[in-house]
C-alpha cells in the first residue's frame, strides 16, 4: 500500500484536487509534486484497464482488495454456492475467536472421537488428517491437520471439543458469520461435505478470508504451511499456488462433486494484499491457474492509497456558544482507497460540513462527511467526527453568540 499525505483547503462542500498544499501547522505533511513520468508510462496510465481474466469454467469468482474490501472484478459474486472445504476457514475463525475469548486454549488435548473418525477419517471419501481414534492431540496440532491436510476428521473433533457437537458448533459458525457480515451464508457442519442448506457466496467467502487475516493473523499463518505429518503419514497442502507464487500465503482449497474445485487465495506483494475466490472450477490445476491470473491482473492494474490517518485534523470549523471557538474534525479510522494505477493525481476530495455548529459537541460526534471522487465517481467516503469535546460556554458568551448568530442570519 502506498502512503502519501493528501491535503485540501478547509471549506464546507469544497471540492479540489489532491496535492494542494496547506499552510504549516494544518496537520499534514506537504507532499512535493512528483517528477514528470516518462512518456511511455504516461501513455500507459491513460489507457483503460483491460477486463479481468474471467475464469471460463467456474460458477462464481472475484478479486478483492484486502485493505479496502473493494471488489475489483467478479461474476456471480452473490450467487449461492457450496463452499466445500473452504468451510474450514470459518471453523478456523471460530476456534481463533474462542481462544481469544479465553474459552479454549491452543494446548488443549482434543480427542479424535469415534464419531469424528467414522464420519471424516480414512474410511471416508473425503480428506482426512490421520490422528488416531480415541487418542488426543494438542488443539493447535489438530487445527494444523485440518488446515493443511484439510482433515474432515480433525474438523469434527475440533467442533466437538469447542461446542460439544457439530450442530452446536454450526450455530457458533453462523453467529460469527453474521458478525463478519456474511449475509447470505449458512453453515451446517465444520468441514464442508455436502449437506442440505450448507451454502455461501464468493463475496461472503472473501469477507471471511479478509476477517481471518485481519483479526487472527496467527491462525491465518497455518495456511502457508506446505505439508504436515501425522504419525507415518505426510500430506501436502492442496493449494498449488504455495509452490508457484512466493507472494501467496493462503488461503484454502475445497472440492466435492457438487461444489466442484474451489480455491480462495491471498497474496501480498509489497504493501498490497489481494484476495481471490474461484468457485466450481473443473480441476485442481485449473482453479490454481485461474486464481493466479486474477492475482496478476489485480496487482498489475490497481493500487491502494492511505489518504488520511485516523485522528488527524482535517478541518477546524467554528462553534457557537462553546467553551472553545473551534472544533477539530477528522476521520476515526484510516481512509483508504483502491484505484487504477497512475490515477492518484486525478482524485478529488470534498468535505460536507454544516454551515454552523452549536455547542455542546461530544468527542466522536459525527460532524460531516469527506468524499473522494475519481472521474466524477465516488471511490471512498467516511464520516468526519469531532476529535475533541466542546462544552457549552458561560452564560454571557452564549448570550453574546445568540446576538451574533441573529445578526449574521
Amino acid at each position: 500500500m502506498r502512503l502519501r499525505s493528501l491535503s485540501f483547503i478547509v471549506l464546507a462542500s469544497a471540492s479540489l484536487a489532491f496535492g494542494a498544499g496547506l499552510a504549516p501547522g494544518a496537520g499534514f505533511a506537504q507532499t512535493p509534486p512528483p517528477a514528470a513520468p516518462a512518456a511511455p508510462a504516461a501513455l500507459s496510465d491513460s489507457l483503460p484497464i483491460p477486463d479481468a481474466p474471467a475464469p471460463k469454467t467456474s460458477k462464481a469468482w472475484l478479486v478483492m482488495d484486502y485493505a479496502t474490501g473493494q471488489i475489483l472484478a467478479g461474476e456471480n459474486v452473490d450467487a449461492l454456492v457450496e463452499p466445500a472445504s473452504i468451510t474450514k476457514v470459518m471453523t478456523s475463525y471460530v476456534i481463533a475467536a474462542e481462544i481469544a475469548a479465553g474459552k479454549i486454549h491452543r494446548n488443549d488435548p482434543v480427542r479424535m472421537t469415534e464419531h469424528a473418525w467414522r464420519e471424516g477419517g480414512a474410511g471416508t471419501d473425503g480428506s482426512y488428517s490421520g490422528f488416531e481414534v480415541n487418542q488426543t492431540a494438542p488443539l493447535e496440532q489438530m487445527e494444523i491437520g485440518m488446515v493443511v491436510q484439510s482433515g474432515n476428521d480433525a474438523a469434527i473433533a475440533l467442533a466437538e471439543h469447542v461446542a460439544g457437537s457439530e450442530a452446536a458448533f454450526a450455530q457458533l459458525m453462523n453467529a460469527y458469520a453474521k458478525k463478519i457480515g456474511m449475509t447470505r451464508s449458512h453453515f451446517v457442519n465444520p468441514h464442508g461435505l455436502h449437506a442440505e442448506g450448507h451454502v455461501t457466496t464468493a463475496h461472503d467467502l472473501a469477507l471471511l478470508g479478509r476477517a481471518l487475516i485481519r483479526d487472527f493473523p496467527d491462525a491465518y499463518a497455518y495456511n502457508r504451511i506446505k505439508e504436515f505429518t501425522v504419525g507415518p503419514i505426510t500430506q501436502p497442502n492442496r493449494n498449488l499456488l504455495l509452490w508457484r507464487d512466493p507472494s501467496v500465503d493462503g488461503i484454502k482449497t475445497g472440492h466435492t462433486s457438487a461444489a466442484g474445485y474451489c480455491l480462495m487465495t491471498s497474496a501480498k506483494r509489497g504493501d498490497q494484499r489481494l484476495i481471490t475466490v474461484v468457485m466450481g472450477d473443473v480441476s485442481e490445476n485449473q482453479r490454481a491457474v485461474d486464481s493466479q491470473a486474477l492475482l496478476n491482473w489485480g496487482f498489475r492494474f490497481y493500487e491502494t492509497h492511505r489518504l488520511y490517518e485516523a485522528n488527524r485534523v482535517l478541518a477546524s470549523p467554528k462553534v457557537w456558544k462553546g467553551a472553545a471557538d473551534l472544533v477539530r474534525v477528522g476521520v476515526a479510522s484510516p481512509l483508504l482507497v483502491t484505484a487504477q494505477r497512475g490515477k492518484y493525481s486525478r482524485m478529488k476530495a470534498s468535505m460536507e460540513l454544516p454551515r454552523s455548529l452549536t455547542a455542546p459537541i461530544a468527542k466522536g460526534q459525527r460532524i460531516g462527511t469527506v468524499k473522494v471522487t475519481l472521474d466524477g465517481k465516488v471511490v471512498a467516503q467516511a464520516p468526519l467526527v469531532a476529535l475533541d469535546a466542546v462544552e457549552e460556554g458561560g452564560f454571557f458568551k452564549r448570550l453574546w453568540h445568540d446576538l451574533l448568530m441573529w445578526w449574521e442570519s
